[in-house]
């Protein structure tokens, strides 16, 4: 996990989609994030040790869809072969949360997410205002056509994280409301129902998808159900 320090950043856009807007000042506790985000492998150690749904019923993995990269083989839960280490897809936004609880961590908040994505200098993608290249991120990739985690170094962030852009969306844990954003506004209530925010752009996402401060806007993320392009990772105070 990579250390992101406590302090004030500038959370939206005035040159984005709408819902960035507007900009404004956000203060954000010292946390930890992930590097990575969740692989196919990691995710299959926890459906080995879980049922595929909770207590409630709720469904962390949409196995049956024909995009999931894990599959149960001889009763024992695999990533594909050559996907082992692709972010996973097809986790429902409560497959994430119950994920990271597991581990003794948490989603991040949208807050957290784009401070560790963008730093302090209001910068427009993880790897500064530079227009993305090949070398910085996947996106404009065919359907379903995932990379590596780790492919793309020369895209990390301000606090050394990888794969915050394109490659594949990533839960957080606010609901998806209007800005300002505001933790104690109810935003950050954990039960299951609200849709939720979706952050970084995935691989079949364009330039304009993949800038720090995109919120997901056009995308069915209904949070009980997996989707070919969401992942996520995980946060710890």
């Amino acid at each position: 996990m990579a250390f992101v320090p406590a302090g004030t950043f500038i959370m939206g856009s005035t040159t984005g989609a709408e819902d960035e807007k507007p900009e404004h000042p956000v203060f954000v506790k010292a946390f930890w994030l992930d590097i990575l985000p969740v692989t196919n492998a990691d995710f299959a150690t926890f459906l080995n040790t879980h049922p595929l749904k909770n207590i409630q019923g709720e469904t962390y993995y949409d196995d049956r869809d024909a995009d999931a990269r894990i599959h149960l083989v001889s009763s024992v839960w695999l990533p594909d072969i050559g996907y082992e280490n692709h972010p996973v897809n097809e986790v429902s936004w409560i497959g994430g949360k119950d994920y990271c609880h597991w581990l003794n961590k948490r989603l991040p908040t949208e807050s957290e997410w784009e401070k560790a994505a963008r730093g302090l200098d209001g910068r427009k993608y993880p790897w500064g205002n530079a227009d993305p290249q090949i070398k910085f991120a996947r996106y404009d990739a065919p359907f379903n056509a995932s990379a590596p985690v780790d492919a793309y170094p020369d895209g990390a962030s301000p606090y050394g994280i990888l794969d915050m852009a394109g490659n594949q969306w990533e839960w957080v844990s606010s609901m998806y409301r209007a800005y300002p954003y505001q933790e104690d506004d109810g935003r950050e209530d954990q039960q299951t129902g609200p849709i939720r925010v979706t952050r970084g752009g995935g691989h079949d996402s364009n330039a304009q998808e993949i800038t720090s401060t995109h919120r997901g806007r056009y995308l069915s993320r209904n949070p009980k159900a997996g989707h070919h392009n969401i992942g996520f990772r995980c946060a710890k105070s």
